[in-house]
């Protein structure tokens, strides 16, 4: 991680990813074990099972250099020294190597350790030449660089050494362990100070800068004072002196990694989750969190003002709200098993979501800060909730329907922001809906009307204009397979359905017949949505295809595949110019219309060939031959060059004309003559054209220049086979006019005068 975090690095199987930068540098050989970024982020070097070490420029996302790494097992650990000079690499046979990076060769080979040497750090003071690593011993060696000898060994932890981290003037160090203890060692005398119960496996320790005010954390003294991170999940301060804990950082889930960005007064910590969260110093305050792995995306749906965000269901029980410009991401705590569905309100800062542990939650984003807190919840079902739809003209109630074949209607409280804590929701209206599962729901824009679909193969529409009940008003039948989506259309009396047939169907509201059938999906079609003002269908299916449909037409005229799996999650953004997509792949993509800026630049296509036709007009009616010759070649319009020749061979002196024409030509432009004489010859009626172009070609260009052009031999392979028959077609016509004459000899009249 660069100290201005301009850059974050994350090892992921066989990957380094880059996040923020968007970039990532792999190594498709083998898996990388270990890496390392100088502290002059000029280098980044990374070590594989191959035992290789990389060394990488990380902009250019190249590799610029690899050596063998000499270890006999792959590398545990590694890091740089403060100069951004030596590298040191702890390996998995106990030993530890010293690389001068610079000049490119090993310094030391330092032995001693016994098994696998899990952690190597740098004495910040480099005149001090030291070194200090642990190993599964549990002991923290100190080595001299200049003797190559260990010179002590710190014994105090009877588990692994996790972290070591060290106070300002080099004098003081503290190290963690998962034996729940940190240790205080004073380096001069090399002996523990105190050693201070945490409670807790440590991952990772930060001492905290003397010179920073850190009274909004608790820290009133101007003792040393550490920050541990472990498996509880807690950041915790803790003074040095006394081992008392003077505040605590609540997060719900264990932290595997902890570091220190001095320059940016930031720390970074990792989730047992694959997830990074950046907190400001002093306050602890969390700014930034990304999130290193989705699992299966189950839905996803844009939010907050101008789609600004994505709210996204994985295969967990929590949220995740990312904002799309900067990627960082927050994690929403409440649900207690699988989120299974959301959607959002009309305004966009308030949204709904579901789960298998039969709740419903109602949550709002602030638009100022963009937080999102849980403002209202409810239960009373008595299976998973599947569906959720939100009230579309404004925020009153949110429909669901549940594996209890049930659909309710729940009224929400009329002050719905944050300050009011979480408040209860309560069912106005409950309806046994289906025989089997209900798998969507769907609310009318008008509010008055309810939409259900069922594995019980049929949908419903129902009547939400009645005082606590939900009235039916028709069902619609056709689906072979179960119901999967349903929608309604925003300008017509339509509902779009989706099935596990493989078809999405359009029906009338007024006497709930089929109007249309869309065929092309492979499998099951999971979710369907109306699209540029309700002309278009958008449907997702479980072949991982998105397919959008031109309702008037029925034709698809346009299939999107980027995903790899099951396509769950499809909502586009209010101004209708942007989709995005969740799969079981676990990846999300954003999709931006550019109908628009594909119409735009058609049309400026075509106004330019309108413009240059006329220009072309013009030079012709000037016999400007070359220049015309030159704009019909870029156009790239054989036709329209055949035109430029044919009017340079009608006029006088057409063949020096045309020969002065062609020789002018640039040698591209030759290029593409000959390519467009290939294709005259052969038709009879443009034959003649191109043997006269060829004949310029052949009798003034040398072979070696003809030989030169692009393609030119299978160019002039095909010119054979039809200039052999254009010539035998002439001489038969020769023939025939030889006949002709002599029959016009013999059949002179009888008694004329001979000449």
């Amino acid at each position: 991680m660069s100290p201005w975090l301009l850059h974050l690095y994350c090892l992921y199987i066989n990957n380094l990813i880059l996040t923020i930068a968007f970039g990532d540098l792999s190594d498709d050989q083998e898996d990388i074990t270990s890496f390392a970024l100088s502290c002059d982020d000029e280098m980044l070097v990374t070590a594989s099972r191959a035992l290789l070490l990389k060394q990488w420029d990380w902009r250019q996302a190249n590799c610029t250099r690899s050596w063998r790494a000499i270890h006999t097992v792959p590398v545990a650990s590694m890091t740089f020294d403060s100069t951004s000079t030596l590298l040191a690499t702890g390996g998995c046979d106990g030993t530890i190597k010293l690389w001068d990076v610079v000049k490119q060769y090993c310094t030391h080979n330092l032995k001693g350790s016994s098994g696998v040497v899990h952690l190597v750090q740098f004495h910040p003071n480099t005149d001090l030449l030291q070194l200090f690593s642990s190993s599964l011993d549990c002991g923290i060696r100190i080595w001299d660089l200049r003797s190559s000898q260990c010179v002590s060994v710190l014994q105090s932890h009877y588990s692994a050494v996790t972290s070591l981290s060290f106070s300002p003037d080099g004098n003081t160090m503290v190290s963690s362990g998962r034996d729940k203890i940190c240790t205080v060692w004073d380096l001069k005398t090399r002996k523990a100070k105190r050693t201070v119960p945490v409670y807790e496996a440590v991952e990772g320790v930060v001492i905290l800068p003397g010179s920073t005010d850190l009274t909004e954390i608790g820290v009133k003294s101007k003792d040393l004072h550490f920050i541990t991170a472990g498996s509880k999940g807690v950041l915790r301060v803790w003074e040095a002196s006394t081992a008392r804990c003077e505040d605590e950082n609540d997060n719900p889930r264990s932290l595997t990694y902890l570091f220190h960005l001095p320059a940016s007064a930031r720390l970074a910590t990792v989730t047992a989750e694959h997830n990074i969260l950046l907190y400001q110093l002093p306050a602890l305050t969390t700014q930034q969190q990304f999130v290193g792995y989705s699992d299966e995306v189950l839905d996803v749906k844009f939010l907050g003002k101008g789609d600004s965000h994505i709210v996204v269901a994985t295969n967990s029980c929590q949220l995740k709200v990312f904002e799309l410009l900067t990627n960082s991401c927050q994690i929403l705590y409440g649900h207690t098993d699988t989120v299974l569905t959301l959607d959002v309100f009309k305004k966009g800062s308030l949204f709904a979501s579901c789960a298998k542990d039969r709740s419903v939650r109602v949550w709002h984003m602030d638009s100022d800060s963009g937080q999102v807190r849980c403002v209202a919840q409810g239960s009373g079902h008595t299976n998973a909730v599947g569906s959720i739809a939100c009230s579309r003209m404004k925020a009153s109630f949110v429909a669901t329907g549940s594996q209890d074949c049930t659909v309710k209607v729940w009224d929400l409280p009329a002050d719905c922001s944050a300050e009011g804590g979480i408040r209860q929701l309560t069912a106005r209206a409950t309806e046994k809906a289906h025989d089997k599962d209900v798998n969507s729901v769907a609310v009318s824009p008008n509010d008055k009307l309810l939409a259900s679909g069922s594995q019980d193969r049929t949908a419903k529409l129902w009547s939400l204009t009645g005082e606590g009940t939900v009235g039916l008003l028709g069902v619609f039948r056709g689906h072979r397979r179960g119901v999967w989506a349903v929608c309604f259309s925003p300008v017509d009396q339509v509902l779009a359905t989706t099935s596990a047939d493989g078809t999405a169907k359009l029906w009338s509201l007024q006497d709930f017949s089929c109007l249309k059938t869309f065929e092309g999906h492979d499998a099951s079609v999971l979710k369907v949505i109306f699209v540029s003002r309700g002309t278009q269908l958008l449907t997702s299916g479980s072949d991982g295809l998105v397919k959008l449909w031109t309702i008037k037409t029925n034709e698809c005229v346009k299939t999107l595949d980027a995903h790899q799996d099951k396509v769950w999650g499809l909502h586009a953004s209010r101004k209708d110019d942007k989709m995005v997509t969740g799969s079981a792949d676990s990846n999300i993509t954003v999709w931006s219309d550019v109908t628009e800026i594909e119409m735009a630049e058609e049309q400026a296509k075509q106004e330019d060939q309108i413009l240059k036709q006329q220009e072309l007009s013009n030079l012709l009616h000037g016999k400007k031959y070359l220049k015309a010759l030159g704009l019909a070649i870029s156009l790239d319009q054989p036709h329209t060059v055949l035109t430029v020749i044919k009017a340079i061979r009608e006029g006088e002196n057409s063949s020096e004309l045309l020969e002065k024409t062609l020789l002018k030509l640039r040698q591209d432009q030759k290029e593409s003559l000959l390519r467009y004489c290939v294709v005259w010859n052969t038709n009879a009626r443009n034959c003649l054209n191109a043997q006269a172009v060829l004949q310029v070609l052949l009798t003034h260009l040398p072979p070696e220049e003809l030989l030169q052009y692009q393609g030119a031999r299978s160019h002039l392979e095909g010119l054979i086979p039809y200039t052999e028959r254009h010539m035998q077609r002439i001489g038969r016509l020769l023939q025939a006019s030889m006949f002709l004459n002599y029959m016009w000899q013999k059949m002179r009249v009888a008694g004329a005068p001979s000449r």
